[in-house]
């Protein structure tokens, strides 16, 4: 039963990225390739939920191939989730991270700062930094309205490869004028890793400069 619902819950996600022609051409790579690793999880505070993510977050983590020049995604769909406001959705999300990092062992990412307040912070769980990628139904960008509460993993490691294949900022590029053309302008919260907190953009919710990000580390690693 777990099986045909996930594999429901793929193909809605395969309609949300590839029929509708989602602006970013990496999540558009990654399922036409069938490079997606997505499971369903019954509820976003359940802390018994956190720790099944955190299990296979980890056999994700230990069977990737850091050699390889292909990219896979890890995708976290939580389909019982209510529809919530842009507010909530941001609360929920950031509960959620802090419920995986409690359980969590592993030391940060010492390629980021664990500071959400510093320029060079990435959310580390398993020992590896990840590019957090908040969607839900309520968002306002129409590239984060996926057809439920969901949460792409995407390896802080992927970025650093494009840049070293040396095709970052096409890709960049590429995805920002799709998003113009999807939503008529590009989405404010975007910057380069290093120039801003990543972790403002996470819940894709447009926040201000005096925005505080919720989660702070606590472990003495």
């Amino acid at each position: 039963m777990e099986r045909m619902i996930t594999a429901n819950l793929k193909e809605d996600f395969e309609d949300f990225i590839l029929e509708k022609d989602h602006p970013c051409v990496m999540a558009q790579s990654v399922f036409s390739m069938d490079a997606v690793e997505l499971h369903a999880y019954r509820d976003t505070a359940s802390l018994d939920s956190a720790k099944e993510l955190l299990k296979d977050l980890e056999n994700y983590v230990s069977g990737y191939d850091f050699e390889s020049n292909d990219f896979k995604t890890f995708i976290a769909v939580f389909p019982n989730s209510p529809k919530y406001s842009e507010l909530e959705f941001e609360t929920k999300l950031w509960e959620l991270l802090g419920n995986l990092k409690k359980f969590d062992h592993c030391a940060w990412d010492k390629e980021v700062s664990p500071d959400p307040e510093d320029e060079h912070f990435s959310f580390s769980l398993c020992g590896k930094a990840f590019y957090i990628v908040g969607m839900h139904p309520g968002a306002s960008r129409k590239a984060r309205r996926s057809p439920y509460f969901s949460i792409a993993f995407n390896l802080h490691w992927q970025f650093e490869k494009l840049r070293a294949m040396g095709t970052y900022q096409t890709v960049r590029n590429k995805i920002r004028d799709r998003d113009r053309e999807l939503q008529g302008n590009i989405n404010p919260m975007l910057e380069d890793f290093g120039k801003n907190s990543e972790a403002r953009q996470y819940s894709g919710r447009a926040v201000g400069e005096k925005w505080k990000c919720p989660f702070h580390h606590s472990k003495k690693q």
